[in-house]
């Protein structure tokens, strides 16, 4: 779309799209309703069926007349709007870097929460090794209360490997 930061992608068919979105991600789809062989309404079926691809928001786009009933057929398959030509470009790209927007935000969080659970996996692997160590320098009643060289040894390789898993 002209004047926004995307990229776009042009399917002539229902397959064709459906072909996309097997290998790429999306942020939003605009579906015309009149396509050849597989209408766009089916299409949005297939698209909201696949596990992949049910959350991205379809704008179905059409030169048909303004029949509410077909309105109604997009809703009912998933579509967030439904939009007749002539329609106004600046609502169209109103609309478009809205989504855009709320998909960036999504892979934001996505990769934030994906980087906290590395660093709660780090964090417990360290308290693992940090038991460890700890286990190692307490057992001197079995020694008569004296650290002994191999002791102090597991103490240190648990401690090294704390730090490591802390990338310290």
């Amino acid at each position: 779309m002209q004047g926004l930061p995307v990229q776009t992608v042009a399917a002539h068919s229902g397959e064709e799209a459906l072909k996309h979105l097997l290998v790429e991600d999306f942020a939003l789809i605009l579906l015309d309703a009149q396509m050849p062989d597989m209408d766009g309404f089916e299409t949005a079926r297939h698209i909201k069926r696949r596990e992949r691809t049910r959350h991205v928001p379809i704008i179905f786009l059409t030169a048909a007349d303004r029949d509410s009933h077909l309105a109604m057929r997009g809703y009912a398959v998933g579509a967030v709007d439904y939009l007749t030509k002539p329609f106004d470009p600046w609502v169209l790209r109103a609309k478009v870097s809205v989504f855009v927007e709320l998909w960036a935000k999504n892979e934001q969080l996505q990769a934030q929460g994906e980087a906290a659970r590395v660093r709660d996996n780090a964090m417990r692997a360290a308290g693992v090794a940090v038991g460890e160590a700890l286990t190692a320098l307490n057992s001197t009643e079995t020694t008569g209360g004296e650290l002994l060289p191999a002791q102090l040894e597991r103490a240190l390789a648990a401690l090294d490997r704390a730090q490591r898993h802390l990338g310290i």
